[in-house]
């Protein structure tokens, strides 16, 4: 498995599909990415499970 894995997800304020790349080199991370249709910035949490596959949740940056 790649250290970089490419992950998609629904942008929470558009709606639209997005892919992002995830670092699985660390178990938790929590950062900002803006959304690539409306460049709104959005909180992605990444969780990676022991088998090194990631998990990634979005949530507006307001909530």
């Amino acid at each position: 498995m790649s250290l970089l894995e490419e992950c998609f997800l629904d942008c929470p304020y558009c709606g639209e599909s997005i892919s992002v790349l995830v670092d699985c080199s660390c178990e938790e991370q929590t950062y900002i990415e803006d959304c690539q249709v409306c460049c709104r910035p959005m909180v992605l949490h990444v969780n990676v499970d022991e088998q090194g596959y990631p998990a990634v949740y979005a949530q507006g940056e307001d909530e």
